[in-house]
């Protein structure tokens, strides 16, 4: 479940459910390296890869080489992981 308003986004596994992530605009640009980096695990890496790019992420290299996971970076820079699913 996602819920948007007022510069904020809140994401939770179901309504009413805990624990959630809140991401919280803020006016200051990126100036530093990321103080937290985030990893997101889907089902389908290549179609999510592909979504977020759609909303305005763009591929980055931070000197990662060959690895199984795909490195982008937000509009502002804040760069992220989008990784392969994982098997049980």
């Amino acid at each position: 479940m996602v819920g948007e308003g007022d510069g904020e986004l809140e994401i939770a596994p179901a309504a009413e459910a805990h624990p959630t992530v809140l991401f919280v605009a803020v006016a200051e640009g990126k100036n530093v390296k990321n103080r937290l980096h985030l990893d997101f695990v889907p089902d389908d890496q290549a179609a999510e890869v592909q979504r977020l790019i759609g909303l305005g992420a763009t591929r980055a290299d931070i000197g990662q080489h060959d690895v199984p996971w795909v490195v982008l970076a937000d509009p502002e820079g804040n760069e992220f992981c989008v990784l392969a699913a994982r098997t049980p």
